[in-house]
């Protein structure tokens, strides 16, 4: 900390605030140093808590954005809830598909044709079967569930994923 002679202006470095009062080696005048004022931490405290909500806000406003972007380019999801392995009556095994269409805006929409795909441990494509929906029009935040028995070989598949005809 710097302290300054009053009176011949003289400047000297101290590591903390004297308790008494300091005479100047040159001079030979007697002053009393001054604690320097602090800082209001209240005003610091409520400055970085209105930094953090402007940046909260600020972010849920980012969110709601995206989620708004997304609605109306992807206004419905496919998604799969569960599937298992049964044997038809020949003893073939196939895999049964459970699932729902999500209508995520704020329209009505009509539900196009589900496809489920196969990929095996690669990611490759090796089953693809395209179905109707059970339902045809989704209400703005409804569900459409759907069932569907997958034909055909299912050897190799490790992994199963439903889309929408049409949608990206």
């Amino acid at each position: 900390m710097k302290i300054k002679c009053d009176f011949c202006k003289t400047e000297y470095n101290v590591d903390r605030v004297p308790a008494t009062t300091v005479r100047c080696p040159i001079c030979g005048h007697c002053w009393l140093v001054q604690t320097p004022a602090r800082k209001n931490t209240w005003l610091i405290f409520i400055a970085s808590v209105c930094a953090l909500l402007a940046a909260i806000v600020f972010t849920i406003a980012v969110i709601s954005q995206y989620n708004v972007m997304q609605q109306k380019r992807r206004p419905l999801i496919a998604t799969i809830t569960a599937s298992e392995i049964i044997n038809d009556e020949n003893g073939v095994p196939h895999f049964r598909v459970h699932g729902t269409v999500r209508n995520q805006s704020a329209e009505i929409y009509g539900v196009p044709d589900l496809i489920i795909v196969g990929y095996d441990a690669h990611g490759d494509v090796v089953l693809e079967q395209k179905f109707p929906p059970s339902g045809t029009l989704i209400d703005s935040g409804g569900l459409v569930n759907f069932t569907h028995v997958l034909s055909g070989n299912i050897s190799g598949v490790k992994e199963i994923s439903a889309k929408l005809e049409g949608v990206k």
